[in-house]
């Protein structure tokens, strides 16, 4: 019985064998596709930005989080500029998956997110009385190749969703 305690204690101490990683929530899995660094490029189009998200685990895995940035160049109607946003990806408390962004420009949009096959994700906000609608959509296109489209519904005709920026993302880092 001591040799047994003894080899037990020996597995449990033994150095270099790091520890379990918390499964986070089965419901964010069907989302891990996102995960790792997708920047994309304009197509030459003037006023067209260019930019990175950076889709992580967070919290132990119990959230993803994706931090964002577009730069946008200087136009004849418009100087250069860069946008930045943040959104947290989470398992709500009663159930489903749902997601809130913030921007630097004060937005904050709450969403709920359905993964209707593999390989994609809607984010669709919330319904707010006079206001618009938006909904997020990424698409797997093949490896390393995303596409992504935002777009906006506006008041008063919630499903009117009309495109307002489409891109193409390229894996640019391994997923995390």
């Amino acid at each position: 019985m001591r040799t047994m305690t003894i080899a037990i204690l020996a597995l449990l101490l033994l150095p270099g064998v790091p520890p379990a990683r918390a499964a986070g929530p089965a419901a964010l899995e069907p989302l891990a596709f996102l995960l790792g660094t997708w920047p994309s490029t304009g197509t030459g189009k003037p006023g067209e930005g260019a930019g990175t998200a950076v889709f992580t685990r967070s919290l132990q895995d119990q959230v993803i989080l994706r931090t964002s940035f577009a730069e946008y160049p200087a136009t004849e109607s418009r100087p250069k500029s860069r946008h930045d946003d943040l959104m947290i990806i989470y398992v709500a408390p009663g159930g489903g998956v749902r997601a809130d962004f913030h921007d630097s420009e004060g937005h904050t949009i709450r969403y709920a997110v359905e993964t209707p096959a593999p390989g994609k994700a809607i984010f669709v906000s919330d319904e707010s009385a006079g206001g618009p609608r938006f909904r997020l959509t990424y698409a797997l296109e093949s490896a390393g190749v995303m596409k992504g489209r935002f777009e906006i519904a506006p008041p008063g005709s919630p499903d009117g969703f009309k495109p307002y920026l489409t891109w193409t993302s390229r894996r640019g880092g391994a997923a995390e």
